[in-house]
């Protein structure tokens, strides 16, 4: 699949960074907690990056991204950047001292390193909130010739884009704090509307950049932040380092329809990540990396945080993603297609090769669920569930097909297991009993597995009697 680079730079801001001093003063402590919740405030998610040397961070939080794209996805994660992701401690791992450490390594003539993003991709502030974003971050401690092609980055992705990868821009990207190539200097992005042009200036993107305040960005720990502020008309939106404002826009400056695809979505989810090469580096050093870049200088991730403003109820503490835009409401005892959730966890969208084609939900493993609104059972109860399954899962590799009703923890009200099918794509119709059910309800198509790996796909679902 093609796929502009999807973080290129503009080449505008080279003056201003060039111009940029650095000021050598004492880095900051190398680990600080979360910082208390402001007053006004409430905290929404966290992740303060605690536990053992060479542990990985928190599962629960964060999903791994390996290899060089998204499957299905542009090559090279639509930028051109060379590196191979992986999971490997070596390239991702808690120091044991509170940070998180992503470190790209060279072995031979290949680079690795790692990249991170949340489970939860609802970030998003409630009608007159404001949503505060935050990170405090060391860039690589690299400078000059050996700096070239390191691109640290900090950044948050419109929610449909997850199993998707053909709606950006116009699900919204923003760069919460990228560098490259070791330049003291901290950039924020904002990426939405159409590709080449549009309102965000494509590819470039809305940007701007300062020196880190103080010490180096590479030399010591700063804060980076973004607001996302619908207290005020026209939203607004900013960027921060050490809490000095460097870049702001204005919701008045798009059309309707660029703001509401990118705002008018569910959220977004946070990434973390130190790529190798790429437009951006490549655009202020040419072609990087180069034999003279050195290997294995790690960024360190002290915390990341997400605030919302005012009082009352935060978002719950669930992932969730609506590529389709459907607004939920569906006959139980209809075919259910697996892709029209209206919220998701760990999951992708494929196409099938089933009778019917279209489009069947894959990559699914333990702990993975979808979700379902308004499923209307009516006054006769429904006794028994049906899915199309298929699995390529190895020998010993199996697990269970569960539903819930209202929340994902709650318990089953009937199950079933499935094994390898003879292939990803090798369908067969799978009945449960269930308890009976009847009236309208939220249903959560939930998957449990002794494993980690994935175990099934699901193409669609009937509730009957």
């Amino acid at each position: 699949m093609s796929h502009p680079p999807s973080r290129n730079r503009s080449l505008a801001w080279i003056p201003i960074l060039l111009a940029a001093l650095v000021l050598p003063v004492t880095a900051l402590a190398a680990h600080a907690a979360v910082p208390p919740t402001p007053s006004g405030w409430s905290l929404v998610w966290s992740d303060d990056f605690n536990g053992s040397a060479g542990s990985p961070p928190s599962s629960g939080n964060w999903i791994v991204d390996t290899g060089h794209s998204y499957p299905g996805g542009p090559a090279n994660w639509g930028t051109g950047e060379i590196q191979r992701y992986t999971d490997s401690p070596s390239n991702l791992s808690l120091d044991g001292g509170g940070n998180l450490r992503i470190t790209p390594l060279k072995s031979g003539n290949e680079w690795t390193s790692a990249r991170i993003e949340t489970r939860r991709s609802d970030f998003k502030p409630a009608a007159g909130r404001i949503l505060r974003i935050e990170g405090r971050i060391q860039m690589p401690n690299v400078t000059g010739n050996a700096a070239l092609g390191y691109w640290p980055a900090f950044w948050a992705l419109g929610a449909p884009y997850r199993g998707n990868y053909q709606n950006w821009p116009a699900i919204g990207e923003f760069d919460i704090m990228e560098n490259v190539n070791g330049i003291n200097s901290v950039w924020g992005v904002l990426h939405c509307g159409v590709n080449p042009g549009g309102a965000c200036n494509e590819s470039t993107g809305l940007g701007a950049s300062r020196a880190c305040p103080g010490a180096s960005c590479q030399s010591a720990f700063h804060t980076y932040r973004f607001e996302w502020d619908r207290s005020v008309a026209p939203n607004q939106l900013r960027w921060y380092v050490d809490g000095q404002l460097f870049h702001s826009l204005s919701q008045s400056r798009f059309d309707a329809t660029t703001w509401n695809n990118m705002t008018g979505h569910q959220g977004y989810f946070l990434l973390l990540n130190v790529a190798m090469g790429g437009a951006f580096p490549n655009a202020l050093g040419g072609q990087t990396p180069t034999a003279a870049t050195v290997s294995g200088r790690p960024m360190l991730v002290d915390y990341v945080a997400v605030w919302q403003s005012g009082s009352g109820s935060t978002p719950g503490p669930t992932p969730t993603v609506t590529p389709t835009g459907n607004p939920g409401g569906v006959d139980a005892r209809s075919t259910i297609q697996a892709e029209r959730y209206q919220a998701q966890s760990g999951t992708v969208v494929e196409t099938t090769t089933d009778t019917g084609g279209g489009q069947n939900v894959g990559a699914i493993g333990n702990g993975d669920w979808l979700r379902f609104d308004n499923v209307r059972f009516g006054a006769t109860a429904a006794t028994q569930f049906k899915a199309r399954v298929a699995s390529g899962a190895p020998a010993g590799v199996s697990g269970l097909v569960q539903v819930r009703l209202g929340s994902p923890t709650a318990a089953p009200i009937g199950d079933f297991a499935v094994a390898g099918t003879g292939g990803w794509q090798s369908w067969r119709t799978v009945p449960a009993n269930i308890t009976p059910v009847t009236g309208t309800h939220t249903v959560y198509v939930t998957f449990s597995s002794g494993q980690p790996a994935d175990f099934v796909n699901l193409n669609w679902f009937s509730f009957g009697n």
